[in-house]
Protein backbone atom coordinates (compact mmCIF):
# COMPACT_ATOMS: atom_id res chain seq x y z
CA UNK A 1 0.00 0.00 0.00
CA UNK A 2 1.11 3.71 -0.76
CA UNK A 3 2.99 5.42 2.10
CA UNK A 4 1.25 6.90 4.61
CA UNK A 5 1.10 10.59 5.73
CA UNK A 6 1.45 10.04 9.14
CA UNK A 7 4.90 7.69 7.91
CA UNK A 8 6.15 10.91 6.16
CA UNK A 9 5.19 13.32 8.74
CA UNK A 10 6.99 11.29 11.36
CA UNK A 11 10.00 11.78 9.64
CA UNK A 12 10.51 14.86 9.30
CA UNK A 13 9.97 15.73 12.41
CA UNK A 14 12.39 13.50 13.68
CA UNK A 15 14.78 15.25 11.24
CA UNK A 16 14.11 18.38 12.18
CA UNK A 17 14.32 17.56 15.93
CA UNK A 18 17.77 16.78 14.64
CA UNK A 19 18.39 19.76 12.56
CA UNK A 20 15.73 22.59 14.19
CA UNK A 21 17.57 25.30 11.97
CA UNK A 22 16.59 23.53 8.67
CA UNK A 23 12.65 24.35 9.85
CA UNK A 24 12.32 27.54 7.70
CA UNK A 25 14.33 26.37 4.45
CA UNK A 26 11.74 23.43 4.48
CA UNK A 27 8.72 25.32 4.52
CA UNK A 28 7.74 24.74 1.45
CA UNK A 29 7.35 20.64 2.25
CA UNK A 30 5.90 21.54 5.70
CA UNK A 31 3.61 23.14 4.10
CA UNK A 32 2.90 20.37 1.64
CA UNK A 33 2.41 17.75 4.82
CA UNK A 34 -0.19 20.55 6.42
CA UNK A 35 -2.48 20.53 3.49
CA UNK A 36 -5.07 18.45 3.93
CA UNK A 37 -6.25 15.36 1.31
CA UNK A 38 -2.82 16.22 -0.21
CA UNK A 39 -0.58 13.07 -1.20
CA UNK A 40 3.16 14.09 -1.25
CA UNK A 41 3.60 10.24 -2.08
CA UNK A 42 2.39 10.67 -5.51
CA UNK A 43 4.62 11.55 -8.32
CA UNK A 44 1.48 13.05 -9.69
CA UNK A 45 0.93 15.59 -7.12
CA UNK A 46 2.64 18.67 -8.73
CA UNK A 47 2.51 21.01 -6.23
CA UNK A 48 5.76 19.02 -5.06
CA UNK A 49 6.12 15.68 -3.30
CA UNK A 50 8.62 13.24 -2.02
CA UNK A 51 11.89 11.42 -3.74
CA UNK A 52 14.26 9.54 -1.51
CA UNK A 53 18.34 8.97 -2.71
CA UNK A 54 20.70 6.64 -1.29
CA UNK A 55 24.10 7.95 -0.31
CA UNK A 56 26.23 4.94 -0.34
CA UNK A 57 29.32 5.37 0.97
CA UNK A 58 32.08 2.92 0.47
CA UNK A 59 35.41 1.91 2.91
CA UNK A 60 37.22 5.06 1.51
CA UNK A 61 34.77 7.44 2.16
CA UNK A 62 33.70 7.78 -1.02
CA UNK A 63 30.42 8.11 -2.14
CA UNK A 64 28.51 6.58 -5.38
CA UNK A 65 27.06 8.91 -8.14
CA UNK A 66 25.50 8.11 -11.43
CA UNK A 67 25.32 10.30 -14.45
CA UNK A 68 21.58 10.66 -15.38
CA UNK A 69 21.16 10.58 -19.21
CA UNK A 70 18.42 12.39 -18.90
CA UNK A 71 19.42 16.04 -17.97
CA UNK A 72 23.50 14.85 -18.01
CA UNK A 73 23.58 15.47 -13.85
CA UNK A 74 25.60 13.15 -11.77
CA UNK A 75 23.71 12.48 -8.82
CA UNK A 76 23.36 10.03 -5.89
CA UNK A 77 20.80 7.46 -6.72
CA UNK A 78 17.20 7.85 -6.05
CA UNK A 79 13.99 8.24 -7.48
CA UNK A 80 9.82 8.51 -6.87
CA UNK A 81 7.54 6.21 -3.93
CA UNK A 82 5.98 3.07 -5.17
CA UNK A 83 2.64 1.72 -3.89
CA UNK A 84 4.78 -1.33 -2.99
CA UNK A 85 7.38 0.35 -1.14
CA UNK A 86 7.16 -0.12 2.83
CA UNK A 87 8.94 3.14 4.15
CA UNK A 88 11.22 5.67 2.92
CA UNK A 89 14.75 4.09 3.37
CA UNK A 90 12.80 1.41 0.97
CA UNK A 91 12.38 3.57 -1.81
CA UNK A 92 16.31 4.63 -1.40
CA UNK A 93 17.29 1.15 -1.42
CA UNK A 94 14.70 0.06 -4.28
CA UNK A 95 16.13 2.75 -6.32
CA UNK A 96 19.57 1.67 -5.78
CA UNK A 97 19.40 -1.99 -7.03
CA UNK A 98 17.10 0.08 -10.11
CA UNK A 99 19.91 2.20 -11.34
CA UNK A 100 23.10 0.51 -10.65
CA UNK A 101 22.08 -3.25 -9.97
CA UNK A 102 23.43 -3.28 -6.47
CA UNK A 103 21.08 -5.01 -4.61
CA UNK A 104 19.46 -4.25 -0.69
CA UNK A 105 21.90 -6.74 0.56
CA UNK A 106 25.05 -5.05 -0.81
CA UNK A 107 24.64 -2.19 2.11
CA UNK A 108 23.38 -1.40 5.46
CA UNK A 109 21.85 1.56 7.19
CA UNK A 110 23.87 3.82 8.69
CA UNK A 111 23.64 3.18 12.63
CA UNK A 112 20.93 5.81 13.70
CA UNK A 113 19.46 6.70 10.36
CA UNK A 114 17.87 3.60 9.55
CA UNK A 115 14.49 5.55 9.60
CA UNK A 116 15.64 9.21 9.90
CA UNK A 117 17.48 11.10 6.36
CA UNK A 118 20.79 12.64 6.62
CA UNK A 119 19.56 15.32 4.69
CA UNK A 120 16.16 16.85 3.35
CA UNK A 121 16.95 18.64 -0.12
CA UNK A 122 13.89 20.61 -2.12
CA UNK A 123 15.00 21.78 -5.91
CA UNK A 124 12.60 22.54 -9.01
CA UNK A 125 12.24 19.83 -12.06
CA UNK A 126 12.22 21.52 -15.34
CA UNK A 127 8.51 21.03 -17.12
CA UNK A 128 8.03 18.29 -19.17
CA UNK A 129 5.61 18.59 -21.98
CA UNK A 130 6.00 15.18 -23.45
CA UNK A 131 4.61 13.52 -20.46
CA UNK A 132 2.36 16.14 -19.91
CA UNK A 133 4.09 17.18 -16.40
CA UNK A 134 4.51 20.91 -15.25
CA UNK A 135 7.16 22.29 -13.83
CA UNK A 136 7.10 21.20 -9.64
CA UNK A 137 9.48 20.37 -6.89
CA UNK A 138 11.05 17.46 -5.44
CA UNK A 139 11.44 17.10 -1.71
CA UNK A 140 14.36 14.85 -1.46
CA UNK A 141 15.19 12.74 1.43
CA UNK A 142 18.50 11.10 1.81
CA UNK A 143 19.31 7.74 3.42
CA UNK A 144 22.82 7.16 3.94
CA UNK A 145 24.47 3.24 3.80
CA UNK A 146 27.52 2.04 3.47
CA UNK A 147 29.02 -0.18 1.41
CA UNK A 148 29.98 -3.96 2.88
CA UNK A 149 33.59 -4.16 1.76
CA UNK A 150 33.25 -7.89 0.83
CA UNK A 151 30.41 -7.53 -1.52
CA UNK A 152 31.48 -8.98 -5.01
CA UNK A 153 28.13 -7.89 -6.63
CA UNK A 154 28.50 -6.10 -10.15
CA UNK A 155 26.91 -3.03 -10.62
CA UNK A 156 24.17 -3.55 -13.85
CA UNK A 157 23.30 0.12 -14.74
CA UNK A 158 19.95 0.89 -15.96
CA UNK A 159 20.82 1.88 -19.38
CA UNK A 160 18.13 4.00 -20.41
CA UNK A 161 18.56 6.07 -17.84
CA UNK A 162 21.89 6.24 -16.19
CA UNK A 163 25.75 6.53 -18.08
CA UNK A 164 27.87 4.85 -15.64
CA UNK A 165 28.91 5.09 -12.06
CA UNK A 166 31.62 7.38 -10.09
CA UNK A 167 32.93 7.24 -6.34
CA UNK A 168 33.43 11.01 -5.51
CA UNK A 169 35.17 12.00 -2.53
CA UNK A 170 32.67 13.06 0.19
CA UNK A 171 34.70 16.63 0.18
CA UNK A 172 33.89 16.58 -3.64
CA UNK A 173 30.32 16.81 -2.71
CA UNK A 174 28.09 19.33 -5.10
CA UNK A 175 25.72 20.38 -2.07
CA UNK A 176 26.99 21.88 0.56
CA UNK A 177 24.39 20.43 3.25
CA UNK A 178 25.12 16.84 2.26
CA UNK A 179 28.65 17.71 2.31
CA UNK A 180 28.85 18.93 5.71
CA UNK A 181 27.27 16.13 7.05
CA UNK A 182 29.01 13.31 5.46
CA UNK A 183 31.60 15.06 7.01
CA UNK A 184 31.04 14.45 10.52
CA UNK A 185 29.85 10.84 10.02
CA UNK A 186 32.77 8.45 11.89
CA UNK A 187 34.13 6.28 9.38
CA UNK A 188 34.13 3.59 11.75
CA UNK A 189 30.60 2.37 13.26
CA UNK A 190 29.38 -0.27 15.59
CA UNK A 191 28.49 -3.35 14.03
CA UNK A 192 24.69 -3.22 13.18
CA UNK A 193 22.40 -5.87 14.28
CA UNK A 194 22.54 -9.08 12.40
CA UNK A 195 20.12 -11.34 14.59
CA UNK A 196 16.30 -11.15 14.43
CA UNK A 197 13.97 -13.54 16.11
CA UNK A 198 9.69 -13.54 16.13
CA UNK A 199 7.59 -13.05 18.67
CA UNK A 200 4.32 -14.87 17.82
CA UNK A 201 0.82 -14.64 20.10
CA UNK A 202 -2.52 -15.79 19.35
CA UNK A 203 -5.61 -14.33 20.47
CA UNK A 204 -5.56 -16.48 23.89
CA UNK A 205 -2.51 -14.64 24.85
CA UNK A 206 0.07 -17.08 24.76
CA UNK A 207 3.37 -17.13 22.97
CA UNK A 208 4.69 -19.60 20.27
CA UNK A 209 8.11 -20.80 21.61
CA UNK A 210 10.86 -23.05 20.02
CA UNK A 211 12.45 -25.79 21.90
CA UNK A 212 16.09 -26.29 20.78
CA UNK A 213 18.17 -29.37 20.31
CA UNK A 214 20.87 -30.35 23.44
CA UNK A 215 23.87 -29.91 21.30
CA UNK A 216 26.27 -27.54 23.42
CA UNK A 217 28.89 -26.11 21.44
CA UNK A 218 26.89 -26.29 18.19
CA UNK A 219 24.07 -24.23 18.83
CA UNK A 220 22.74 -20.83 20.81
CA UNK A 221 20.88 -21.80 23.44
CA UNK A 222 20.92 -25.61 23.39
CA UNK A 223 18.09 -27.47 24.72
CA UNK A 224 16.07 -24.07 25.88
CA UNK A 225 13.59 -22.72 24.54
CA UNK A 226 13.75 -19.87 22.64
CA UNK A 227 12.05 -17.10 20.10
CA UNK A 228 12.37 -18.48 16.56
CA UNK A 229 14.70 -16.86 14.44
CA UNK A 230 18.28 -16.60 13.41
CA UNK A 231 21.21 -14.79 11.60
CA UNK A 232 21.06 -12.18 8.85
CA UNK A 233 22.12 -13.60 5.87
CA UNK A 234 23.38 -12.21 2.63
CA UNK A 235 20.33 -12.32 0.25
CA UNK A 236 18.34 -10.62 3.44
CA UNK A 237 17.74 -7.08 2.39
CA UNK A 238 16.52 -5.92 5.92
CA UNK A 239 16.13 -7.96 9.08
CA UNK A 240 12.60 -8.01 8.61
CA UNK A 241 13.43 -10.40 5.65
CA UNK A 242 15.95 -12.43 7.98
CA UNK A 243 12.91 -13.12 10.37
CA UNK A 244 10.90 -14.03 7.42
CA UNK A 245 13.05 -16.11 5.95
CA UNK A 246 13.83 -17.61 9.68
CA UNK A 247 9.87 -18.61 10.06
CA UNK A 248 9.60 -20.63 6.28
CA UNK A 249 13.02 -22.23 6.58
CA UNK A 250 11.95 -23.43 10.36
CA UNK A 251 8.35 -24.13 10.32
CA UNK A 252 6.76 -23.39 6.64
CA UNK A 253 5.07 -20.24 8.82
CA UNK A 254 4.69 -17.52 6.80
CA UNK A 255 3.19 -14.50 8.49
CA UNK A 256 1.00 -11.91 6.90
CA UNK A 257 2.18 -8.87 9.46
CA UNK A 258 5.11 -8.39 11.50
CA UNK A 259 6.07 -5.15 13.41
CA UNK A 260 9.04 -4.01 14.99
CA UNK A 261 9.10 -4.64 18.76
CA UNK A 262 11.96 -3.72 19.89
CA UNK A 263 15.68 -5.23 20.43
CA UNK A 264 16.85 -8.03 22.98
CA UNK A 265 20.17 -7.71 23.91
CA UNK A 266 21.58 -11.53 24.97
CA UNK A 267 24.68 -12.66 25.90
CA UNK A 268 26.82 -15.17 23.84
CA UNK A 269 29.31 -17.98 24.81
CA UNK A 270 32.31 -15.41 24.79
CA UNK A 271 30.49 -12.77 27.38
CA UNK A 272 29.88 -10.82 24.35
CA UNK A 273 26.54 -8.85 24.27
CA UNK A 274 24.67 -9.29 21.20
CA UNK A 275 21.67 -7.50 20.17
CA UNK A 276 18.74 -9.26 18.56
CA UNK A 277 15.68 -7.38 16.71
CA UNK A 278 12.40 -8.55 17.73
CA UNK A 279 9.60 -8.72 15.71
CA UNK A 280 6.02 -9.11 16.87
CA UNK A 281 2.55 -11.22 15.24
CA UNK A 282 -0.31 -12.97 15.16
CA UNK A 283 -1.20 -16.27 14.62
CA UNK A 284 -3.59 -18.74 15.92
CA UNK A 285 -2.57 -21.69 14.32
CA UNK A 286 -1.82 -25.32 15.92
CA UNK A 287 2.16 -25.42 16.14
CA UNK A 288 1.82 -29.57 15.55
CA UNK A 289 0.87 -29.14 11.51
CA UNK A 290 3.93 -27.17 11.22
CA UNK A 291 6.56 -28.52 9.49
CA UNK A 292 9.68 -28.36 11.85
CA UNK A 293 12.87 -28.53 10.21
CA UNK A 294 15.21 -27.30 12.96
CA UNK A 295 14.84 -28.32 17.12
CA UNK A 296 12.64 -30.13 18.79
CA UNK A 297 9.00 -29.07 18.65
CA UNK A 298 7.28 -25.96 18.99
CA UNK A 299 4.55 -24.72 21.12
CA UNK A 300 2.30 -22.24 22.61
CA UNK A 301 2.98 -21.00 26.77
CA UNK A 302 1.06 -18.82 28.46
CA UNK A 303 3.55 -15.71 30.02
CA UNK A 304 2.36 -17.29 33.48
CA UNK A 305 3.89 -20.68 32.48
CA UNK A 306 7.08 -19.17 31.58
CA UNK A 307 8.54 -19.91 35.09
CA UNK A 308 8.28 -23.69 34.94
CA UNK A 309 10.74 -23.77 31.61
CA UNK A 310 14.60 -23.79 31.06
CA UNK A 311 14.57 -20.25 29.25
CA UNK A 312 16.63 -17.39 28.85
CA UNK A 313 15.90 -14.25 31.64
CA UNK A 314 15.77 -11.87 28.64
CA UNK A 315 13.40 -13.80 26.50
CA UNK A 316 11.04 -14.28 29.36
CA UNK A 317 11.17 -10.86 30.35
CA UNK A 318 10.62 -9.75 26.66
CA UNK A 319 7.65 -11.77 26.36
CA UNK A 320 6.47 -10.64 29.68
CA UNK A 321 6.69 -6.74 28.54
CA UNK A 322 4.79 -7.57 25.55
CA UNK A 323 1.77 -9.56 26.95
CA UNK A 324 1.79 -6.02 29.54
CA UNK A 325 1.48 -3.74 27.02
CA UNK A 326 -1.11 -5.80 25.30
CA UNK A 327 -3.77 -6.93 28.69
CA UNK A 328 -6.50 -7.18 26.36
CA UNK A 329 -4.48 -10.46 24.88
CA UNK A 330 -4.32 -11.77 28.27
CA UNK A 331 -6.74 -14.65 29.84
CA UNK A 332 -6.55 -17.74 31.58
CA UNK A 333 -7.46 -17.56 35.38
CA UNK A 334 -5.66 -15.41 37.72
CA UNK A 335 -3.53 -16.60 40.47
CA UNK A 336 -5.52 -16.88 43.94
CA UNK A 337 -3.60 -13.83 45.14
CA UNK A 338 -4.11 -11.78 42.46
CA UNK A 339 -7.93 -12.30 43.08
CA UNK A 340 -8.02 -10.57 46.61
CA UNK A 341 -9.97 -7.60 46.84
CA UNK A 342 -7.56 -5.10 47.77
CA UNK A 343 -8.23 -3.50 51.07
CA UNK A 344 -10.18 -0.79 51.73
CA UNK A 345 -9.58 2.72 49.96
CA UNK A 346 -5.67 1.32 48.44
CA UNK A 347 -5.41 1.49 44.52
CA UNK A 348 -2.71 -0.35 42.55
CA UNK A 349 0.19 2.76 41.86
CA UNK A 350 2.29 2.85 38.21
CA UNK A 351 6.24 2.82 38.69
CA UNK A 352 8.09 4.74 36.77
CA UNK A 353 11.79 4.14 35.97
CA UNK A 354 13.98 7.68 35.11
CA UNK A 355 17.30 8.07 34.06
CA UNK A 356 19.57 10.85 35.62
CA UNK A 357 22.53 11.02 33.18
CA UNK A 358 24.45 13.90 34.43
CA UNK A 359 27.79 14.65 32.16
CA UNK A 360 31.59 16.14 33.90
CA UNK A 361 30.54 19.60 33.36
CA UNK A 362 26.69 19.36 34.73
CA UNK A 363 24.69 18.95 32.16
CA UNK A 364 21.42 16.33 32.27
CA UNK A 365 20.39 14.24 29.78
CA UNK A 366 16.72 15.44 28.39
CA UNK A 367 14.96 14.44 25.51
CA UNK A 368 12.06 15.75 23.05
CA UNK A 369 8.73 13.85 23.10
CA UNK A 370 7.77 13.02 19.80
CA UNK A 371 4.20 15.18 18.78
CA UNK A 372 2.06 12.16 19.09
CA UNK A 373 3.03 10.96 21.84
CA UNK A 374 0.10 10.03 24.45
CA UNK A 375 1.88 11.40 27.50
CA UNK A 376 3.91 14.96 27.46
CA UNK A 377 3.68 15.36 23.48
CA UNK A 378 6.44 17.84 22.06
CA UNK A 379 7.60 18.29 25.92
CA UNK A 380 11.01 17.26 27.19
CA UNK A 381 11.60 14.79 29.29
CA UNK A 382 14.17 12.83 30.87
CA UNK A 383 14.98 8.98 29.75
CA UNK A 384 12.27 7.01 31.03
CA UNK A 385 9.60 3.65 31.03
CA UNK A 386 6.78 1.92 32.84
CA UNK A 387 8.69 -0.82 35.10
CA UNK A 388 6.95 -3.92 33.78
CA UNK A 389 7.61 -7.81 34.82
CA UNK A 390 11.21 -6.68 35.73
CA UNK A 391 12.61 -4.91 38.43
CA UNK A 392 13.36 -1.47 38.43
CA UNK A 393 16.99 -1.47 37.68
CA UNK A 394 16.57 -3.81 35.21
CA UNK A 395 14.00 -1.82 33.32
CA UNK A 396 16.66 1.28 33.95
CA UNK A 397 19.50 -1.07 31.58
CA UNK A 398 16.72 -1.90 29.06
CA UNK A 399 15.01 1.46 28.64
CA UNK A 400 18.53 2.95 28.20
CA UNK A 401 19.52 0.44 25.52
CA UNK A 402 16.43 0.54 23.91
CA UNK A 403 16.25 4.59 23.69
CA UNK A 404 19.07 5.75 23.24
CA UNK A 405 21.90 2.83 22.91
CA UNK A 406 23.72 3.40 25.87
CA UNK A 407 25.03 0.52 27.92
CA UNK A 408 24.78 0.77 31.74
CA UNK A 409 25.97 -1.61 34.27
CA UNK A 410 23.46 -2.92 37.45
CA UNK A 411 26.80 -1.66 39.86
CA UNK A 412 26.74 1.86 38.22
CA UNK A 413 23.78 2.45 39.53
CA UNK A 414 22.40 4.51 42.54
CA UNK A 415 19.00 5.54 43.63
CA UNK A 416 19.05 9.98 43.58
CA UNK A 417 15.10 10.55 44.04
CA UNK A 418 11.70 9.29 44.56
CA UNK A 419 8.54 11.21 43.45
CA UNK A 420 5.10 9.97 44.44
CA UNK A 421 2.91 12.45 42.54
CA UNK A 422 -0.88 12.48 40.42
CA UNK A 423 -1.91 13.98 37.70
CA UNK A 424 -5.71 14.47 37.18
CA UNK A 425 -7.83 13.28 40.12
CA UNK A 426 -8.97 10.17 38.36
CA UNK A 427 -5.45 9.63 37.53
CA UNK A 428 -3.30 6.45 39.19
CA UNK A 429 -0.71 7.74 41.51
CA UNK A 430 2.46 7.12 40.30
CA UNK A 431 5.62 6.62 42.11
CA UNK A 432 8.88 7.74 39.61
CA UNK A 433 12.13 6.48 40.58
CA UNK A 434 15.05 8.44 39.54
CA UNK A 435 18.51 6.73 39.19
CA UNK A 436 21.49 8.22 38.94
CA UNK A 437 23.98 6.19 36.30
CA UNK A 438 27.51 6.88 37.42
CA UNK A 439 29.47 5.48 34.63
CA UNK A 440 27.85 4.72 30.85
CA UNK A 441 29.41 4.00 27.67
CA UNK A 442 27.86 5.23 24.63
CA UNK A 443 26.30 8.72 23.18
CA UNK A 444 22.78 8.77 23.16
CA UNK A 445 21.79 8.12 19.99
CA UNK A 446 18.01 8.13 18.07
CA UNK A 447 16.77 4.69 18.68
CA UNK A 448 13.12 5.29 18.86
CA UNK A 449 12.09 8.70 16.27
CA UNK A 450 8.53 8.22 16.97
CA UNK A 451 9.07 8.16 20.43
CA UNK A 452 11.33 10.80 20.94
CA UNK A 453 12.88 13.60 18.27
CA UNK A 454 16.29 14.40 19.93
CA UNK A 455 18.25 14.22 23.15
CA UNK A 456 20.40 16.87 24.31
CA UNK A 457 22.13 17.92 27.59
CA UNK A 458 20.83 20.82 29.64
CA UNK A 459 22.51 22.96 32.54
CA UNK A 460 20.25 22.48 35.35
CA UNK A 461 20.04 26.20 35.84
CA UNK A 462 18.81 26.92 32.47
CA UNK A 463 16.25 24.21 31.87
CA UNK A 464 13.70 24.32 28.72
CA UNK A 465 10.58 25.77 29.79
CA UNK A 466 8.61 23.23 28.30
CA UNK A 467 9.76 20.44 30.54
CA UNK A 468 7.62 18.01 32.45
CA UNK A 469 6.29 19.41 35.82
CA UNK A 470 7.96 16.68 38.31
CA UNK A 471 10.76 15.88 36.30
CA UNK A 472 11.60 19.57 37.13
CA UNK A 473 11.01 19.01 40.74
CA UNK A 474 12.89 15.84 40.28
CA UNK A 475 15.87 17.60 39.15
CA UNK A 476 16.30 20.65 41.62
CA UNK A 477 15.54 18.22 44.28
CA UNK A 478 18.37 15.79 43.46
CA UNK A 479 20.62 18.95 42.65
CA UNK A 480 19.85 19.84 46.40
CA UNK A 481 20.36 16.15 47.23
CA UNK A 482 16.92 15.72 48.49
CA UNK A 483 15.62 11.67 48.26
CA UNK A 484 11.63 12.49 48.10
CA UNK A 485 9.58 14.90 47.36
CA UNK A 486 5.76 14.59 46.38
CA UNK A 487 3.19 16.68 43.86
CA UNK A 488 -0.58 16.44 43.02
CA UNK A 489 -1.78 15.66 45.94
CA UNK A 490 -4.48 17.48 47.45
CA UNK A 491 -3.15 19.68 50.33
Amino acid sequence: MPLSHHHIRTTVDAYLARHPHEREQLGVLLDALDRTGEDVASRSTFTGHVTCSAIVVDQLGRVLHVPHLAGGKVLAPGGHTEPTDDSLAAVALRELHEETGLPPEAVTAWPGYETVPLDIDIHGIDAHPGKGEPGHQHFDLRFPFRLHTSTGVPVVLQEDEVGGIEWRPADRLSSPALREKLLKLPLQVEPETANASALIHNDRGEYLLHLRDYFPGQIWEPGMWSLPGGGREPQDATLEHTVRRELVEEAGLDLTDLTPFGTEYAAADDGATVPIAIFAGRWNGDPRELHLTEGVMLAWFAPSDLHRLRIADTTSDLVRRHAARNPAMQSGPEPEEERLASPHGTVPNIIGVHLYLERADGTVLLGLRHPNSAFAPSTWHVLAGHCEQESAIACLIREAQEEAGLHIERQDVELVHVVHHIGKPRNPPRMGLFFRARTWRGEPKLREPDKCLQWRFWDPAALPDDLVPYTRLAIAKIQSGELYSETGWPA
